[in-house]
């Protein structure tokens, strides 16, 4: 048997990867779906009736999100990327977020993305980290507006002592491992990119303003669903449950929030009041929009970014 039998070649062997994670990924949909079949059929069966209106607008929302990213990514780094691959690195890099937990499907295509530009695997990983502190940034000031203009509808837990001990040990030991020589060279580096991109103010307009696009959008996605099949929930509250649910979803890294997300989000609608046939259709139409649906077309802009040599 000769060596090119025994070890096949890597971008086959990459292919037998994404193929065993979209299985495991469905496998793992389809015994959630086979779990919660009574109410999911009657969700499907409310959305297949819902407002036909409201759901166009649902799915023009979810497809402006990759733009939206495409800008906030563009907004990261001083260097000009094409746009066209941008955008469809950003759908592409969707897609493999659904395969592996915790953003690394994303943040690997991404991170592939901008060194093919030309740019340095530290200062590739330096924009990933900028784009994702502008969103945590955007997200956490959303939340706040949210929560002062609907309030009584998050509850902010109260910390035991325990709680509070751990916290600061937590920033002691941050605090001692950023101290050391080698963080400080790296976190150096990472304030003169910031600075290089706050210099430009178109830069910083793509950043921030892509950043709160697509947040935004993401929320208009799940309110237009919730229109479609007459939730009864104020806009602006559904927005507020949105980004706390997803928020809490994103501490149990599960591939594209599968799972977590689905769970959060029918629980903080359901306990902001409404019947839960309708929250299965909402949390059903969101996934379908921004998951389920661009999930293959997703992995077949991937295949054809990496065959072109994009990534």
């Amino acid at each position: 048997m000769t060596s090119e039998q025994v070890l096949a070649p890597p971008t086959r062997r990459r292919a037998y990867v994404h193929t065993a994670l979209t299985l495991a990924v469905l496998a793992g949909a389809g015994y959630l779906a086979r779990r919660h079949w009574p109410v999911l059929e009657t969700g499907a069966v409310r959305l297949a009736v819902a407002d036909q209106g409201w759901l166009l607008v649902a799915a023009s929302a979810a497809l402006a999100t990759w733009v939206c990213s495409a800008l906030a990514q563009q907004g990261a780094v001083t260097d000009r990327l094409p746009p066209g691959r941008l955008v469809a690195a950003q759908f592409a890099a969707s897609a493999a977020n659904h395969l592996l937990p915790a953003g690394l499907g994303a943040g690997a295509v991404n991170l592939r993305f901008l060194m093919r530009c030309g740019l340095s695997a530290g200062r590739s990983a330096t924009a990933l980290a900028v784009k994702a502190t502008a969103g945590v940034v955007v997200r956490g000031a959303l939340i706040g507006v949210l929560a002062l203009a609907c309030p009584g509808v998050l509850l902010v837990p109260s910390l035991s002592a325990g709680w509070v001990a751990a916290v600061i040990f937590v920033a002691c030991v941050a605090a001692v491992l950023l101290s050391s020589g080698r963080c400080r060279r790296a976190l150096a580096v990472v304030a003169a990119d910031i600075r290089a991109v706050h210099a430009r103010p178109q830069r910083a307009a793509a950043l921030w303003g892509g950043s709160l696009a697509f947040t935004v959008l993401h929320c208009a996605v799940l309110i237009a669903v919730t229109q479609a099949v007459a939730l009864p929930l104020a806009p602006a509250r559904v927005a507020l449950l949105y980004l706390a649910a997803s928020s809490a979803a994103a501490l149990l890294p599960t591939p594209g929030g599968l799972g977590s997300l689905d769970a959060a989000l029918a629980l903080a609608l359901t306990a902001g009041g409404a019947p839960a046939s309708a929250v299965a259709s909402a949390v059903l139409g969101y996934r379908l929009l921004t998951m389920w649906l661009p999930l293959v077309p997703g992995l077949v802009v991937l295949g054809l970014l990496v065959r072109r040599k994009a990534l």
